[in-house]
């Protein structure tokens, strides 16, 4: 572990767990703290034993040694001691022990209005119920911080209240005083004024933790640190309730690029990109690809005038190197692309034609060309792989395709058939394949698949994974153009390829067509 001079405290399987959409089974808690201590934070918050039976299962579960921890510290959170109930007849207090986690999280209010209006006790209860919880937690040999709720709105309505109860937590053995932006209105300025102010007068180590409800989550937590906070918390890909927690991620990044804190063990941050889409994955949700630093588009340029700039120096558009976080920069074919753009993405692709100015320029022109008709290639970089190779003349003629029929049969009973022919020839031979799908682009492919496997067996392996239709600007309606793009995979890799046409199913079997000879390409 680091040394404890800076904390990285990560939410994501407690606060982040709040957001609308997730629930995850404890098989998904323990991967996603593994994943995480992958990352290398320091302390890692499970969930709430004795209130939520998942969290109570997770930690006999981790604490079992199902999840070997090499970075973390484990956490676990509740609530200070009931009102007017002893500590040590309190249930949920007695499950924080029974968890076994070396380190407790309580949450405390710290807002005047709260302690009297939710709590519905007096100010001097409250204090005892802090005081009473941390002391009875610390002499049973655990770590505890103390979540300051609603700290920041109980500072405008009480300025001396939220430093009470972080005296109280002091006083009582807490190592942190956690300050808490929990209904996410602060903005930057007013985090780094209460925070310097709080910091003069508070007997105790301060942490943060901030809500999106501004969209300054990130922002927040990165202006408490230089107001002299050595605690962050935050979540992966910013999950939690209602607009969100603070990006784990971004505020990594900024701690550690921008600010100079080196508060994650060393080459742990490069894993950044493959934890966020993994912890995606298991939640359930797609990726977010415009994320800062780990998403797809983080580093991806379209604008030729960025593209002419990278080719002499890729930190002239780059705010820093992308393979720190584990991403990579992108370039985006548009018909904003100007040669530097070309050349760029062929050099990325494997298809380098900075040797050949007629080519890139005949590629610029047929880009442009197609854009202007509907077709997209910034997500479809097998399509202009293809493209390129075209021009170059080193795509392989691998069969040709001399035409294909779709039925469709509604029958009486409400079933449907979808029946595909298709007629290619591959070489000399000619072949003539009909095949049965659940829809027309399903029925395409496998007849033109089929038609093929006997000359290239490695068709075998490939499959649609995705398949997304756009209706284009322009004429509305069923007269529209329309895009199609198609995700394949060989079991090895992913690729997209683009089809327009105002057909849905000639857009389609375009898109096919090409996913299949990408497929067939020795790369």
């Amino acid at each position: 572990m680091l040394n404890d001079d800076f904390h990285v405290f990560d939410t994501t399987l407690r606060d982040g767990a709040q957001r609308e959409g997730i629930s995850y089974s404890v098989a998904d808690k323990l991967a996603v703290a593994r994943l995480l201590d992958s990352l290398g934070v320091g302390f890692l918050e499970g969930g709430w034993p004795g209130a939520v039976p998942k969290d109570t299962e997770f930690f006999a579960r981790a604490t079992r040694g199902e999840l070997a921890l090499r970075h973390a510290t484990l956490v676990a959170f509740g609530a200070t001691r009931k009102a007017g109930a002893a500590v040590a007849e309190d249930s949920q207090v007695r499950a924080l022990l029974d968890s076994g986690a070396p380190v407790i999280t309580l949450v405390a209010k710290s807002d005047v209005w709260h302690v009297e209006r939710a709590l519905r006790t007096s100010r001097a209860e409250n204090l005892a119920m802090v005081s009473d919880t941390v002391g009875y937690l610390t002499a049973a040999g655990r770590r505890v911080f103390v979540d300051c709720e609603h700290f920041f709105d109980g500072y405008r309505h009480d300025r001396d209240y939220g430093l009470r109860v972080l005296d109280a937590a002091a006083g009582a053995g807490a190592d942190v005083g956690v300050l808490c932006d929990t209904n996410g209105g602060m903005l930057p300025m007013g985090i780094a004024e209460v925070v310097s102010a709080v910091s003069a007068r508070a007997g105790i180590r301060l942490g943060i933790h901030t809500q999106d409800d501004t969209g300054c989550a990130v922002a927040n937590t990165l202006a408490a640190v230089a107001a002299g906070v050595t605690h962050v918390q935050g979540t992966a890909n910013g999950y939690g309730e209602r607009a969100g927690n603070a990006d784990i991620f971004s505020v990594i990044g900024g701690l550690v690029f921008k600010m100079g804190l080196d508060v994650l063990p060393p080459g742990t941050i490069a894993e950044s990109v493959r934890v966020s889409h993994a912890i995606a994955e298991i939640a359930n949700l797609a990726p977010d690809t415009h994320a800062p630093y780990v998403g797809g588009s983080a580093f991806a340029h379209k604008a030729g005038l960025h593209a002419s700039a990278i080719k002499s120096g890729p930190e002239l558009y780059n705010h820093l190197d992308p393979g720190l976080v584990g991403n990579r920069q992108r370039i985006l074919i548009t018909e904003m692309a100007g040669r530097a753009s070309v050349e760029l993405k062929s050099r990325e692709l494997g298809v380098d034609v900075t040797s050949r100015p007629d080519v890139v320029s005949r590629v610029v022109d047929r880009v442009k060309e197609r854009e202007s008709a509907g077709w997209s290639y910034e997500a479809a970089d097998a399509s202009f792989e293809l493209l390129v190779r075209e021009e170059l003349r080193t795509a392989p003629v691998q069969f040709t395709v001399e035409s294909y029929r779709v039925i469709i049969d509604r029958r009486q009973d409400g079933s449907v058939m979808t029946e595909a022919t298709v007629k290619v020839r591959a070489g000399d031979r000619r072949m003539i394949t009909t095949a049965e799908g659940n829809g027309p682009v399903n029925a395409l492919d496998l007849a033109l698949r089929s038609a093929l496997e006997e000359v290239f067996p490695k068709l075998a392996d490939l499959e649609l994974s995705d398949y997304k239709v756009r209706i284009l600007p322009g004429k509305h309606g069923t007269d529209a153009t329309t895009r199609v793009l198609i995700e394949t995979s060989d079991k090895t890799e992913e690729w997209t390829t683009v089809g327009v046409h105002p057909n849905i199913v000639e857009a389609s079997w375009l898109a096919l067509a090409d996913a299949v000879r990408f497929g067939l390409l020795e790369r």
